[in-house]
């Protein structure tokens, strides 16, 4: 074989994954108008409010002073 035959076959090789690439996309492209799934909002968070973290944050401090007590006593 000579170099020229095997430019032209490479060069034909290349045209035909040119025309594979160019047919896959236009196939990927045709798929991005489609809708969005129903379910894609995302759950929202609880908050607390500030009379339950006042609740909270006194019921800890009971918890963590028994807590201290009893290490002490032990």
């Amino acid at each position: 074989m000579t170099l020229g035959t095997i430019l032209t076959e490479l060069k034909a090789e290349r045209d035909r994954l040119n025309q594979a690439i160019a047919a896959l996309q236009g196939t990927t492209a045709a798929g991005h108008g489609r809708k969005k799934a129903r379910n894609t909002k995302k759950p929202s968070r609880r908050r607390m409010s500030a009379a339950g973290r006042k609740r909270l944050s006194e019921a800890k401090r009971k918890c963590w002073a028994e807590r201290k007590k009893k290490a002490k006593g032990a």
